[in-house]
Order: structure tokens, then C-alpha cells, then sequence
């Protein structure tokens, strides 16, 4: 069986940054455990497979280890990919994904991810993360994934992880973000899966469902600037839509390419 394959860089204008994700268009669902050897194989954060269907792309999102639920990174790739590469006419995507109907706008060189929004609420730190961390945060929140509050943007920058206590626990599917006010942005932010094959996800738009509407309501503005600063870097652009967050970025296709499963 031969199946084409794209990577692409997400959330970036610069080929090398920005979020790494392959696209594989399928005619049909192939078994899950192909899907999720082909995601191994590829060895990036997220691999999406999608197939076309009447008005809609019926979408999955796939790390090396697990399915997501959610993928931003991943789904303004395969936007980018319909657009630029395979010629889908409308300007507008739907995205049919186990967190629902997802839309895409394309416009421009920009793609915008109308996500659902994910207010985290104020917790407690769990005392095997808390180990892992070499800086403590000043505030701890949650909702799919821990939201860590530091005091500036060179705290979460300098942020370390000590996996020997950091992979104790199991947050499938979600991971931690360490989170402050930005330098040259609204806010910063870095993300770390536990138990993961790749430790600190470079960009990460998903965890921004989370991080729009926190940010939000502390600066009192509903659209903001977020870079991640992970070692490759991403520039997102978000607006508070009340129960939805609108993310914004643009996309480099680095690779184009095949696929042989015997």
C-alpha cells in the first residue's frame, strides 16, 4: 500500500521552526494500530490522517504513543496542506474530530482555528510534578492540562523537567504548561508531556484553549499575542471568543513523500 505524506512546519513563517506535524490523506480508516505505527515511524509530535467525505474532513490526530483528543498544530498543518498542496477549493474547512466540529479559515497566508475554549480552574500542584520542576510556579490551575503561572517570561524559559519523577505520572491525554507575561507578547508558554516519547511539545494550540481565556481575563483584553518559547519557537495570534478561542498562525511545508506498509 502506498500513501502519500506531508510534513509540514505549523504556527511559523520560517521553514526549521515552529511545530513539526506529517499529514496522511486516506481514502478509508486504515486499522488503529497502523495509524498509530505510522505515527511512531514518523517520529514528530503529531501525525493527522484524514479522509475526505462529502462537505467535511473527517480528522484524527496521532503522537507516538497515544490518539489526542485535540491537536492544533496538527490541524492548521492539514489546512495548510488541503490548501497548498491538494487544491481544496473552499476557504472555509470543517474539520469533524473527536472534539467535534472543528472550523478552519484560511486566509492569506494565515489559518484560523476556531477551537473550543477550556477555562482552567485554580487546583493543586500534584507533588510528583512539583519534584520535576526546578522553578515552582506561583499559581496552579487545570483543565485538560495543568496551567503553571511564573512571574516572568524568563522563568518559563529556564523551566527544567526531571523525568525520573515527572514520568510518575500519567496525565493521558494531557501534559502540563508552564505559563507567564511576555516580553514581546502578551504571554509566553512552554508544554511537557509525561510518559511521552517527545518531552516538551514545541507548539502547542491545543494548550491555547486553555491559555486565551486565563490570559484573557487577566489582561482585561480579548485578543492577545502568544509565543511559545520552546527551543524552535512558535507565534500564535488569539482572540477570546467567549466558549470558543479563535488561533491563528502560519504554516511551511518542509517535506513531500511516500508511504509503503506491505
Amino acid at each position: 500500500m502506498k500513501l502519500d505524506i506531508y510534513q509540514i512546519d505549523a504556527f511559523t513563517s520560517e521553514i526549521f521552526k515552529g511545530n513539526p506535524a506529517c499529514v496522511v490523506p486516506l481514502k478509508q480508516w486504515l486499522p488503529d494500530d497502523v495509524l498509530l505505527n505510522i505515527a511512531k515511524e514518523n517520529a514528530v509530535a503529531e501525525t493527522a490522517f484524514f479522509v475526505e467525505k462529502e462537505n467535511k474532513v473527517h480528522l484524527r490526530w496521532f503522537t507516538p504513543d497515544i490518539e489526542m483528543d485535540l491537536c492544533g498544530h496538527a490541524t492548521l498543518a492539514t489546512a495548510h496542506c488541503l490548501k497548498t498542496i491538494l487544491n481544496y477549493q473552499s476557504a472555509t474547512i470543517n474539520f469533524e474530530t473527536a472534539s467535534g466540529n472543528l472550523v478552519v479559515l484560511c486566509k492569506d497566508d494565515s489559518y484560523y482555528l476556531d477551537f473550543p475554549s477550556r477555562m482552567p480552574i485554580q487546583s493543586k500542584l500534584p507533588e510528583n510534578i512539583s519534584k520535576a520542576l526546578n522553578i515552582q510556579p506561583m499559581e496552579v490551575y487545570k483543565s485538560r492540562d495543568y496551567v503553571l503561572v511564573y512571574k516572568s517570561e524568563e522563568d518559563v524559559k529556564n523551566i527544567t523537567i526531571n523525568r525520573q519523577y515527572f514520568d510518575e505520572i500519567n496525565l493521558d491525554p494531557g501534559g502540563v504548561i508552564v505559563t507567564g507575561p511576555g516580553d514581546q507578547s502578551d504571554f509566553v508558554s512552554r508544554f511537557f508531556t509525561p510518559q511521552a516519547s517527545i518531552l516538551e511539545d514545541p507548539v502547542t494550540g491545543s494548550a491555547h484553549c486553555s491559555l486565551i481565556p486565563f490570559w484573557s481575563t487577566r489582561l482585561k483584553t480579548k485578543e492577545l499575542s502568544a509565543i511559545q518559547v520552546s527551543e524552535r519557537k512558535g507565534i500564535l495570534k488569539c482572540k477570546d471568543n467567549g466558549n470558543r478561542v479563535l488561533i491563528s498562525g502560519e504554516a511551511r511545508t518542509y517535506l513531500i513523500g511516500h508511504i509503503w506498509i506491505a
